[in-house]
């Protein structure tokens, strides 16, 4: 997946003066790779306790650990199965987090109540840049999105301050390279299972662990919870519909429709049609990179609704279908 604008204007005083804050217990805005996320101590439970109440998430929702390159897994997880190692082995540094059992009394308050812990190693320089110094290269960040919980999440340093306030120390990285949070597999199963698809296939990991991708994305009712799985979640304020391309076009030729619409579409404006029309590249990749922004700005359009263009039915864009349907579920919601 190709860096897009990943080593912005991040000076060397900015990442001592963010390790600083983070080591102080304070918040900091960092980017990675998928989405920007709202870093603090994982091991510092008040520091923790500040994402939460920032965010407005559930105190049972919990926090993906994010670690050096160098980590050491056995200081987080009270077990790393094989299938784990030779995960990280292959797509670490990268969009991938793995679910393992948690060592007891550590980064509790990451966990949702449950004994298990979600580390992943982000592939972005900044990430990586503060991380090999945060506690000598061996601490972990709790870093979920920076938004406000359940909302559009944030692929720019400006879409985290527009959000959270200019009061918070955003590091400013550029936009994400992948656009989309990551692959979650649950490696305290065997084989490992896919609780939340990301850009990285399972089709991939199945090749590593020598499984079929069927294996890897067979039903998880008993799985632990997971950021991002809410039926509900990444959701504009604005009414979101998923549609067909004839649907669209159909609705938006009647005359006497009178509402704002926005259209998220994989095709250019046709003519004779009057929306505000965004187009996203045909392919996953490049529609994941722009979709959150193209969300946010449709979102902040004054719009009555917001149509989104179906995607194929096809492996390379079930993460990105993953996204739409909870967003649509979670738009437009009262008070939001």
């Amino acid at each position: 997946m190709s860096a897009v604008n990943t080593d912005a204007q991040v000076r060397p005083r900015e990442i001592v003066e963010a390790v600083r804050r983070l080591e102080a217990g304070e918040l900091v805005g960092l980017p990675t790779e998928t989405v920007y996320g709202l870093a603090a101590d994982a091991e510092n439970p008040e520091a923790v306790a500040k994402i939460y109440a920032a965010k407005g998430r559930p105190a049972d929702h919990p926090v993906i650990v994010h670690v050096h390159r160098l980590a050491d897994l056995g200081h987080w997880a009270a077990e790393v199965p094989e299938t784990a190692r030779q995960l990280a082995a292959a797509f670490w540094p990268g969009p991938l987090t793995l679910i393992l059992p948690r060592k007891p009394g550590v980064a509790q308050a990451c966990a949702g109540g449950q004994d298990t812990i979600g580390l992943r190693c982000p592939s972005h320089p900044v990430a990586q840049a503060v991380l090999a110094i945060f506690k000598g290269g061996q601490g972990g960040l709790a870093a979920p999105s920076a938004n406000r919980f359940g909302r559009i999440s944030p692929t720019t340093a400006a879409h985290v301050q527009a959000e959270l306030g200019h009061d918070l120390l955003v590091l400013d990285g550029g936009a994400c390279a992948v656009g989309i949070e990551s692959t979650i597999v649950d490696c305290t199963v065997q084989p490992p299972r896919i609780l939340r698809p990301g850009l990285l296939q399972a089709a991939d990991l199945a090749a590593v662990l020598g499984v079929s991708a069927e294996a890897l994305q067979r039903p998880a009712d008993d799985a632990p919870r997971v950021a991002g799985a809410l039926p509900a979640h990444y959701a504009p304020r604005t009414a979101l519909l998923l549609r067909t391309r004839e649907q669209i076009h159909a609705d938006l030729a009647q005359a006497n429709d009178t509402r704002r619409i926005g259209v998220l579409a994989r095709h250019a404006l046709e003519d004779g049609i009057s929306a505000t029309w965004m187009q996203l590249p045909d392919d996953p990749a490049g529609y994941a990179q722009r979709l959150y922004a193209a969300l946010r700005e449709l979102d902040q359009a004054g719009l009555d609704q917001i149509w989104v263009e179906a995607l194929p039915p096809t492996q390379p864009w079930l993460a990105l279908r993953d996204r739409l349907s909870r967003a649509a579920r979670g738009s437009g919601a009262p008070g939001n």
